[in-house]
Formats: C-alpha cells, structure tokens, sequence
C-alpha cells in the first residue's frame, strides 16, 4: 500500500514534471487528433468507453497520443493495469507480471491489461514468452509502436491484437494542444499572462512536425525562460514573439505561407531549376521547402508531373525513379526518407530533358475541332464481324515481317500524312527519332504506291 510519503513524492513529481507530461490527456475528451479511430461511435471508442478494450498495438509515430490512450484506458477500466518498457524488461519481468495476472483472475476474479511500451524492441524470445498468456486470455495486451508492427512483432502476437495506426497531427490539432496548455490553470499556464503573436505560434507549430510532445516542449522552455515584459499588453505580460520561438526550438523560421506567394513562388523556382537543369539550385529550393514544412509528398507529385512533362522520352527511366522514390517514402517516412527525394531532384535535374509529351494535346485539339471520322476497316474488331461484315479484313500483323514492322494505315483516310509526335533527338529520344524517322519514310513510300494505282484505277474507269 502506498504511504504518505509515497504521496507527496508524486505530487512533487507530478509539480517539476515537462508540460508535455502535465498535459498528457486524462480522458478521452481531452485527446487531440486521431477521429478515424476515438471519433464518436468508432469502435477504439466504444470499447473504451465500455472498458471492453481487447488486445491492440498502436502504431505511429513519436508525440501521436499511443502512451496516452494507454494510460486512459488504465484510467476507465476496472481491470488492473500494468505497464513495462521492452528496452527496460526481460523475460524474467513478463513472467512475474503474468505470474500475478493469474492470481488476480484465479483470487479475485479480475482482469489484468499489461501494457508495453516500444513493444518492438523486444526480442523474439520474449515475445515469444508473452504470446500463450495472450492467447489464453491471462492479460489483454495493449503494445505501442513507432515501427511497423507487421515487420517488426511477432506475427502470431499481431494477428490475435487489433493494430490501430496513428496520424501525425496536423495543425489545427497542435493548435488545439497548445492553446490547452496556456489555458489550463491547473497544469499548465492559464494562471499566467502569456502573449504568443500569430506568427511565433505557427512556427512552433510548423517546426514540432505533427509531434504534440515537441510542440509542448518548445512552448515550456519558451514560456519558462522568458521574463515579464512591464511594457507589454496589460503588464507584467510573458510576451512570445517570433524570436523567442526560434530561440526555444533552435530552428531558424522561413518566410514560407503555404497557402501563398512564397508557396507558389517557391515550389516554380524548384520546377524552373529543374527544367534548367541546375542541380545546385533545384536542391537549395527543394531544402528551403523541406526545412519550412512544406509537405513533401506535394513535391513528390510535382516531380511525378515534372518526369513525364519535362523530361519525357528523352529518359524514361525518370518516371521510374520518381515513383520509386515515391513508394519508398512512405514507406520510411522522415527523416530518412528525405534521401529519396533528394535523389529524385538530382535525377530529374540532370537528366536530358525532351517535352514532345505535349503532343498529346495536339492529338486532342484534334479530335475536339475536327469531324470524327471512322476507323480504318482492318483496324476494326475481327472477332464479332470479321465473317459478315469483314471487319478486320486486310490487317497486317507487325510481327510476321522483319524487323516487327510493316507499313500500314493506322489513321483514319482524311488523317493521312498526319504527324503529332515530333521526337526531340535529346538521350533515348534520338534512338527514336531515328526508328521512327525510318518507318515514316516506308509509310511515305507506301502511301505513294497507293496514291499511284488509286490514279491508274480512277483513270481505267473514265475510259
């Protein structure tokens, strides 16, 4: 049983504890962020709120909330609730904690919910050693996880748990968590005056990354460090301007709205370099976006254009390598995933570079403007009508001539002699400028044969 002393060392814990643990959330009224799973009738929520909570891993990244609706938990249910850190435990500790679980169950008839924390820290064997009490129901099992747990746990611990994935928080959630925390009196900073301007507040905002920890953290030691200011608003006022805020999170603000002129300016001097060809300032832009926030999923998709508009067939490897770049972001997230997409810059900036994907477009303004004519009989069906109709008569199949290729008119009659595609001759594209420059000359040639005997045919009539 806890003693007085017991007592009073953990209110003096709780009095010199981060803001960021005084603010952790008690109830699930008081969690931010994460609706697609505690929104009302979800069924993390419900089962919450019914102390039916089964085995569950969240998953997500540092500063979501996965501690926190752990400790709710432990504050709504009945069962007893026991928690351990897999850097911190073995096996031996697993054993004890289970050890007690079944004489709970057996002497008291009580649940036992064990929580680990960075559960994929723990090693096969003892996850190995956790699994049968799991699966026989001795303790329901809650494990948080910044990796994935279907890489990094036990498969058999995963596939008998719910795994729940938790998001970043976006801004308007760290706002609501920082404006929580300057209004709460009791644990944090409503019994002070504190004046933090708009834009000091989005850059601590913009800099924590979507990880309410690092927002509080930055917001404690700006506000703690800070004297009252006897000239500002109402006196005696801790005033937190944009010079404070870079101070307290060591990160220097960009001018950067990403919803205005700098957005816009910004990412087209990233295209512009690209285009250019300059590696050197195509990476600075793409830093200057990176180190403001921007997300850099939306400049993965302008790359995705940029390598299919401006580069083109001239390296059609370009594509490739910004879609692979791509996947693997989202597959290791960031910081690391940075290298993708700094290889992808460098990729698209030196790669010869060829636009004759706006041909397309020429091919478009054509069918819009122009009557559309029918498709060239042997380009037709032969499978339905070839018998009744001769759909498909007098088709050439490319592969029974040499070289794969035969002339044959593919346009429809009043299209003839028709080029949209113009090949660039920069990189691949002048292999295909060549190859295509050789079978337009055949189908020239052809076409001039025909023209010859459609004249001897015209002629033999009028005689």
């Amino acid at each position: 049983m806890p003693d007085l002393f017991d007592a009073q060392a953990e209110e003096a814990r709780r009095d010199r504890a981060p803001l960021a643990d005084r603010m952790r959330p008690r109830t699930l009224d008081e969690f931010v962020g994460q609706d697609h799973i505690l929104g009302e009738g979800k069924l993390l929520r419900r089962a919450i709120e019914a102390d039916r909570v089964t085995s569950v891993i969240f998953y997500g990244p540092p500063g979501t909330g996965k501690t926190t609706l752990a400790r709710i938990i432990a504050n709504t249910t009945e069962a007893t609730f026991t928690s351990m850190n897999a850097v911190l435990s073995g096996v031996k500790d697993i054993r004890e904690a289970v050890q007690k679980a079944k004489n709970r169950l057996k002497h008291h008839q009580q649940r036992t919910i064990l929580f680990v924390d960075e559960v994929h820290r723990f090693n096969t064997s003892q996850q190995d050693a956790l699994l049968p009490h799991v699966e026989n129901g001795t303790v329901v099992f809650i494990g948080a996880t910044t990796e994935n747990p279907y890489f990094e746990v036990n498969n058999a611990l995963v596939s008998r748990s719910r795994v729940f994935e938790l998001e970043t928080l976006d801004g308007d959630a760290l706002r609501q968590v920082a404006a929580m925390a300057l209004t709460d009196t009791e644990r944090g900073y409503g019994d002070l005056d504190v004046q933090i301007t708009e834009d000091a507040l989005a850059h601590l905002i913009d800099t924590a990354n979507g990880d309410a920890r690092s927002l509080l953290n930055a917001l404690e030691l700006a506000v703690e460090t800070t004297d009252p200011d006897p000239e500002a608003e109402g006196g005696d006022a801790i005033r937190i301007d944009l010079q404070v805020a870079e101070d307290s999170i060591q990160q220097r603000a960009v001018l950067y709205d990403k919803e205005g002129d700098a957005h816009f300016d910004t990412i087209s001097a990233f295209i512009k370099s690209l285009r250019g060809s300059d590696p050197d300032a195509a990476l600075y832009w793409l830093a200057r976006m990176i180190y403001a926030g921007e997300d850099p999923r939306f400049i993965l998709r302008r790359m995705l254009i940029f390598a299919a508009e401006d580069v083109g067939l001239a390296d059609p490897q370009a594509l490739q390598v910004v879609q692979s770049a791509a996947t693997g972001f989202d597959y290791v997230g960031m910081p690391e995933g940075q290298f993708m997409i700094a290889e992808a810059c460098l990729y698209l900036a030196t790669a010869p570079k060829s636009n004759t994907a706006f041909s397309y477009f020429d091919a478009l303004d054509s069918v819009r403007e122009e009557q559309t004519e029918e498709v060239p009989n042997p380009l037709k069906d032969a499978n339905r009508d070839k018998e009744g109709l001769g759909h498909g008569k007098g088709y050439k199949y490319p592969h029974a001539y040499r070289e794969h290729y035969t002339p044959q008119q593919y346009l429809p009659d009043g299209m003839q002699g028709t080029y949209f595609y113009e090949p660039s001759g920069q990189g691949y594209e002048q292999d295909v400028a060549e190859r295509l420059s050789r079978w337009r000359e055949r189908d020239a040639d052809e076409e001039v044969v025909k023209r010859a005997q459609r004249y001897a045919e015209a002629a033999k009539e009028e005689d």
